[in-house]
């Protein structure tokens, strides 16, 4: 599981300076023009303590600034999440960035928000172009690393120490180090799964959150790093992409299921929210009133489809997706083979394709001579829609829909989808569907606990 808008599972390509540009100039103008600059949340004018702050910051302010990190992601590029990635305890702590703290603290008069925005923006972005500089101080390569050790160990050590003067050493600042280590790593081309390793066993888990490390810890770190590499370590030329959704159909009939947590067998949930309805208008309806008012209307259909037990196929879908992608006509399923983040992964196509998507989505019904926890039924549901990615546009939403169907349909409803909205899975990653199952289960039974307490932050 990736969560989209987390800046700590960037990588290089996704932050490099030189294959994205940026105007620091335009900033403002940019940041102004964007839908969720015309809807800024005010902070309550309540003390910091008060309940009603929590829920605001948890709630109302996290989805406006949720969907200000899309809006820029979608204008500049994956890097520009990084935005609010602040020091200490942010909303992701141990960060270079001291603009944007979180939406607590930052989010006040719609002017200072959107300033502090530009700022913090902008601080992201130096910060980027200052290690661009560091790392490209020393141009290396590989083949001549037997040679060049002590090269490797002067970049490493450098890059360290920049790294502990920009986060200030507090909440999970080794968490960046690392990653920028492996930064330094991608650059001069040692293939990412080897970069990860060889920082991690570099480091040994001796970096510690509120610490600073010593000269010589770092010097070991670094010597430690430099010495590990090898010629070998090089990347190899990419590949033809295999075809992921083959690849999830393989994880689907592999993963045991049956074991996924299940409150959903509890009975129906009442919530004493609308999480699904709240998430819409808040995030969605921040970045475009016509996208979220699409979303609306495919959910009230859902609903309404739940609650004559419909069978969930294809053509259901696609009755919501009408809605979601605000087109005249229902949308066709794709004919061509579809890529997904970022060109990562491959979705091929075959004659077959809408029969084989149909028989997966009818398994999201209850079977009682084959029972699976509601949970699971769900989760696969969503990671269905995902991989086969039938639509051209708009595949998470749907995705998304599907899985709030499955549940409405055995009469249970979310007063928060946290955990639910705003990530990605690996088609070919097992963990990651048991997550989601792990994930909606917690939903639930949070649902269900605040229902009856409803002191609680969602």
């Amino acid at each position: 599981m990736i969560p989209e808008l987390a800046p700590g599972f960037l990588s290089w390509d996704e932050v490099d300076p030189a294959r994205h540009p940026f105007d620091a100039a335009s900033a403002a103008r940019v940041v102004r023009s964007l839908g969720p600059a015309r809807c800024v949340p005010r902070r309550p004018d309540v003390p910091f303590a008060d309940p009603a702050m929590c829920a605001w910051s948890w709630g109302e302010a996290r989805l406006w600034a949720d969907a200000m990190s899309q809006a820029l992601v979608e204008h500049y590029g994956r890097w520009a999440a990084g935005f609010r990635w602040s020091h200490d305890e942010g909303d992701f702590g141990g960060g270079p960035v001291g603009h944007w703290c979180c939406p607590r603290d930052s989010i006040t008069t719609p002017e200072e928000t959107l300033t502090r925005v530009v700022a913090a923006l902008c601080e992201w972005r130096a910060w980027l172009e200052s290690l661009a500089g560091w790392i490209d101080a020393y141009p290396l390569d590989l083949e001549t690393v037997e040679d060049d050790r002590l090269l490797w160990d002067r970049a490493a050590r450098n890059l360290i120490l920049q790294v502990t003067d920009r986060t200030g050493c507090g909440s999970g600042w080794h968490g960046h180090c690392h990653q920028v280590l492996t930064w330094f790593l991608d650059r001069w081309a040692v293939a990412p799964d080897v970069a990860e390793k060889l920082v991690e066993q570099a480091i040994g888990g001796r970096f510690l959150s509120w610490t600073g490390p010593d000269a010589a810890l770092v010097d070991d770190v670094a010597e430690r790093l430099a010495g590990s590499l090898r010629p070998a370590d090089r990347a190899r030329s990419a590949e033809p992409l295999p075809d992921h959704l083959e690849r999830w159909l393989a994880v689907r009939e592999s993963v045991t299921w049956q074991p996924a947590p299940d409150s959903g067998a509890e009975g129906p949930v009442t919530p004493r929210q609308d999480g699904v309805a709240e998430d819409i208008r808040g995030f969605d309806g921040a970045l475009d009133p016509a996208r979220a008012g699409g979303l609306l209307t495919a959910l009230e259909l859902l609903r309404d489809d739940a609650g004559r037990d419909a069978r969930l196929d294809f053509e259901l879908l696609q009755r919501w997706q009408r809605h979601v992608l605000g087109t005249s006509e229902l949308p066709a399923l794709r004919s061509r083979p579809a890529f997904a983040k970022g060109g990562r992964e491959r979705y091929g196509i075959a004659p077959d394709i809408r029969a084989r998507l149909d028989a997966c989505l009818a398994e999201s019904a209850y079977d009682a001579a084959r029972p699976l926890p509601l949970t699971a039924r769900a989760a696969r549901a969503y990671l269905d829609v995902c991989f086969f990615h039938p639509f051209d546009d708009g595949n998470a939403r749907s995705a998304f829909l599907a899985l709030i169907f499955v549940l409405a349909r055995e009469g249970i409803a979310l007063d928060g989808v946290i955990l639910l909205r705003r990530v990605s899975f690996q088609a070919d990653e097992p963990k990651d569907a048991l997550a989601l199952a792990s994930y909606i289960d917690t939903h639930i039974t949070e649902t269900r606990r605040r229902a009856v307490s409803p002191d609680r932050v969602p």
